[in-house]
């Protein structure tokens, strides 16, 4: 976790839009919703709308600026994910910010041969191994979709990979409701009981809406199931600006903003004190260029989170990604200041870590660069403590302006809290030489293949690996049923 925006010391601070201009946004907003209103393709979901407030016409629904009011004031500020041990690792709130990696990506980008190829189940249980060992990575996705296994239910599969290689907490994407249904029993299984996973959750569902003027039926499904269950959820519309919204980013984020109230709206009437986090990406004018789906853009940077500031919920952010297919400037910046924006922002959890080429490409190898960026950013805006042991002022005047500091006792209390890269090249040319003239894309690749061969986590209980195994065989047969 990096916090941001502290007031005992100072730290850094940025924000993309003041209250000023998140004030006319949600202003906007409700009138969109009053006005035009939002398609919601599931009977369920329009009924428990319509019972609190809401006015139907066929499947469009109109939401008045009551119903938004109550629920905000009855959304959590806080989503707090643990690890399996059950101890606190995500406190999603304020400007605290953590990483993780994404999910689905359709191509690996082979760490040893450096070209690009399909990924299989193999691939994500190297992924939830890799972010599981990365100590500036909190969080674990997929990272891949698996070729190797029923596309149908691909991601049944990836959870029980995920739930055997990792402890950190996890965000799962399921492409239709059962899945939804079928990690949560997982997790159940490793918690022990729905009660115990309710009051621990260690895994939240990453939910894509279609749009936000379009909530689709197994979005709306998810965070009714959800909400009911009082488990995290990460309610996501996204828009495109000038596509399927206003090309300008105030009326792109006007648009999206109704479908994300929706969401809220719809959680707290299910269950007042519903846990959801909000989107902190998109939000900004598509690429109308190449009209294709850019991961870092950078009209859009800050705009949702400041609004998920404005209304104080969880953020759901997006950094450490690139829109290069290969290891280049362009992948390193990008993936910088994509996780620059986020932190500086006050994006709580921030996915896709290691996304590549618009998200249909991941790499281990940039997940392994973006820990050192993460740690350097960690150190680079971290408040800087003054106090009399930091000004040290016995000890200047002791050392005097002809000493050493090498080996005072001030510097020896001391020496280990800057930051210092395990991967970065910091030292004089000859040396760089004498050690192979390797990049950092070798030193990655490398740093990838130790963490394979070395890194282990305390397996689960083989009566709990049964028990998840045997949800997944469910599944399979269930689907298998569908065929005919």
């Amino acid at each position: 976790m990096i916090p941001t925006h502290e007031n005992r010391m100072t730290s850094a601070r940025y924000s993309r839009m003041g209250r000023q201009e998140c004030d006319r946004i949600h202003i906007g907003t409700l009138e969109v919703l009053e006005r035009t209103g939002v398609d919601v393709h599931d009977e369920k979901a329009r009924e428990i709308l319509v019972a609190g407030g809401a006015a139907v016409d066929g499947i469009r629904i109109r939401i008045p600026e009551a119903m938004v009011a109550r629920a905000l004031a009855s959304a959590p500020r806080r989503l707090t994910l643990y690890d399996r041990h059950k101890k606190p690792a995500i406190r999603a709130w304020g400007y605290n910010t953590y990483y993780g990696g994404g999910s689905d990506c359709l191509t690996v980008l082979d760490h040893h041969t450096g070209k690009r190829r399909a990924p299989v189940i193999a691939d994500v249980v190297a992924a939830a191994k890799v972010m599981d060992a990365l100590p500036e990575i909190d969080f674990v996705m997929s990272l891949f979709l698996p070729k190797d296994v029923d596309q149908r239910i691909y991601d049944r599969y990836q959870m029980e990979v995920m739930l055997n290689h990792t402890t950190k907490p996890i965000v799962f994407v399921s492409p239709d409701f059962e899945g939804c249904v079928a990690a949560v029993e997982m997790c159940e299984a490793v918690a022990g009981g729905p009660d115990a996973f309710r009051r621990y959750p260690f895994a939240t569902c990453y939910i894509n809406v279609t749009s936000g003027l379009v909530a689709n039926q197994e979005a709306l499904q998810k965070c009714i199931y959800l909400a009911e269950k009082g488990l995290p959820q990460l309610w996501i519309p996204l828009n495109a600006g000038g596509v399927n919204a206003p090309a300008t980013i105030a009326g792109c984020m006007a648009s999206m903003n109704a479908g994300i109230l929706l969401g809220v709206v719809l959680s707290q009437l299910v269950r007042e004190g519903a846990p959801i986090a909000v989107p902190g990406w998109n939000g900004g004018p598509y690429n109308l260029k190449t009209m294709v789906g850019n991961y870092v853009l950078a009209d859009e940077q800050g705009v949702p989170t400041s609004m998920g500031k404005y209304y104080d919920l969880p953020v759901f952010g997006l950094g450490g990604s690139t829109d290069a297919k290969v290891l280049d400037h362009q992948a390193g910046m990008e993936c910088t200041i994509s996780l620059t924006t986020a932190l500086l922002h006050g994006a709580n959890i921030v996915h896709d870590v290691g996304f590549m080429d618009s998200g249909l490409q991941g790499s281990l190898q940039l997940q392994v660069m973006a820990n050192e960026t993460i740690g350097f950013l960690r150190a680079a805006t971290r408040g800087v403590v003054v106090d009399d042991e930091t000004l040290a002022l016995d000890a200047i005047d002791e050392v005097g302006p002809t000493g050493s500091f090498l080996q005072h006792p001030h510097t020896m209390r001391h020496y280990r809290e800057p930051f210092y890269s395990r991967l970065f090249d910091k030292g004089p040319y000859s040396l760089w030489e004498k050690n192979g003239r390797l990049t950092l894309e070798d030193k990655a690749a490398r740093e990838v293949d130790r963490i394979l061969e070395t890194h282990t986590i305390q397996p689960l209980d083989e009566s709990i690996q049964e028990k998840i195994k045997s949800i997944v065989k469910r599944e399979q047969a269930w689907i298998d049923g569908k065929k005919g």
